[in-house]
């Protein structure tokens, strides 16, 4: 039986700007950083104790997700106050906090473009 989701993948340009934003804007930390093949590294980032891990990596013949939006959310127990925090590091937001009758969420985008929504648990 499935027992979990391992990783969500991040298509990315420049995967040296992504994680730098990843780490220090999101506070995600590395798990794996090792060479994939000429082009690209293959990372793998943990989200504090998630078991989820991120890959910022775009395969080939892929590259047209890079700016899109990203099927899923990233959950946090605040959103207004996170919102706040990830504001003042520099992220920037398409939609701000709103509440809606499922819980309150915000839109934010990585320096690719790819689009998140930021949403309470």
């Amino acid at each position: 039986m499935i027992t979990q989701l391992k990783f969500v993948s991040i298509p990315t340009r420049d995967q040296a700007k992504a994680v730098k934003f990843y780490t220090e804007a999101l506070g995600f930390e590395i798990a794996t950083d090792q060479p994939f093949d000429d082009k690209q590294r293959w990372i793998e980032l943990r989200i504090a104790n998630s078991a989820t891990r991120v890959v910022l990596f775009t395969p080939p013949g892929h590259e047209d997700r890079i700016g899109s939006f990203f099927n899923g959310s990233f959950t946090c127990d605040d959103v207004a106050g996170t919102y706040r925090q990830l504001k003042q590091r520099g992220v920037v937001f398409e939609r701000e906090p709103e509440t809606q009758p499922w819980g309150t969420m915000a839109i934010f985008k990585d320096p690719d473009g790819n689009r998140f929504v930021l949403s309470s648990g």
